[in-house]
């Protein structure tokens, strides 16, 4: 990376894959604002080298969280599109730019006011706008290529989440594996090197023969499997973002979090989302045990979903 950096925008969004995704469509505002600037996103290396090769942004400064970020220049421009601040607005109003754009704080007054019951989508194309941005939901949309050994047909089931109350249990997973393998469908278990035991579980509760790629694939891999499904069943987790931005149908099983806030913003006819929780008393996303909303949810209710989203013309 260039030692000059006075004429870039520097963007902060240090969060996992759902958040990088949700954060696709203020990037490109951030772009239509600064037409004549590089983009630098601060942010994990696998999310942001992917979407910097998908063209989202023009370069990647490798940080996670709010660690003091590596930055050798001034004069840039800052946009926090990670947090509502305090904290996020500090790590990047120490790189010394020339502006910050944030919600507003005590300690940083310019701004729009931040507003808790909002999407996460909304919620940032919000601020990029209010700065000349123009941006909404319909930007989210990314250009993968679908995974050619995927085949027609594919269901893709993703048992995984980071937290326990937003995983449903395996021994439903597995039902539902067991009656769509059973049903002729071609059924394929995806998560991450460390999921790779809950897919085995998965799998071996369906009892049937089931395509398990957990742990064999990077972001690009995954992305690409993804684009090339019929159709995507999991939780509330960073791949449901992942079937939104290259628009696959899926369905989705909500637990601790309302729908309203992190649900799919775009083809709202090409996802279900089921969700049995309170609209007014969300639960913990990061809690240990699985969620009572979430645990309402039955396998008949997701076989059903999956049947009427089947049903549906492919939308290519």
């Amino acid at each position: 990376m260039s030692d000059d950096h006075e004429g870039d925008v520097l963007v902060l969004r240090a969060l996992g894959l759902g958040d990088a995704l949700t954060g696709v469509a203020a990037l490109r505002g951030v772009r239509r604002a600064w037409t004549d600037r590089r983009v630098v996103l601060a942010g994990p290396a696998a999310t942001g080298t992917w979407l910097r090769d998908l063209g989202v942004v023009d370069d990647v400064l490798v940080t996670d969280g709010l660690a003091p970020l590596a930055w050798d220049g001034t004069g840039h421009l800052a946009v926090n599109l990670h947090g509502r601040g305090p904290q996020s607005h500090r790590a990047l109003a120490a790189t010394r730019p020339a502006r910050l754009v944030g919600y507003a704080t005590t300690e940083h007054p310019d701004g729009p006011t931040w507003q808790t019951d909002e999407h996460e989508v909304t919620r940032w194309c919000r601020l990029v706008t209010s700065v000349g941005g123009p941006c909404d939901a319909s930007d989210l949309r990314l250009a993968v290529p679908p995974d050619t050994s995927t085949a027609p047909g594919t269901v893709l089931l993703h048992p995984g989440a980071a937290s326990g109350s937003r995983r449903w249990p395996v021994e439903r997973w597995g039902d539902v594996a067991r009656a769509l393998v059973d049903a002729g469908r071609d059924v394929t278990l995806t998560g991450a090197t460390t999921e790779a035991d809950l897919c085995a579980a998965v799998a071996e509760w369906s009892g049937r023969d089931v395509r398990v790629l957990a742990g064999t694939l990077d972001l690009p891999g995954l992305a690409g499997v993804v684009a090339g499904a019929r159709l995507l069943v999991c939780g509330d987790t960073g791949v449901a973002h992942l079937g939104t931005a290259v628009g696959t149908p899926s369905v989705l099983l909500f637990g601790p979090t309302p729908p309203r806030w992190w649900g799919p913003a775009i083809d709202a006819d090409r996802h279900a989302v089921l969700w049995h929780g309170h609209p007014h008393r969300p639960g913990d996303p990061h809690g240990s045990d699985v969620d009572p909303a979430l645990a309402a949810i039955t396998v008949d209710e997701v076989l059903d979903a999956v049947a009427a989203v089947l049903a549906a013309p492919d939308p290519g």
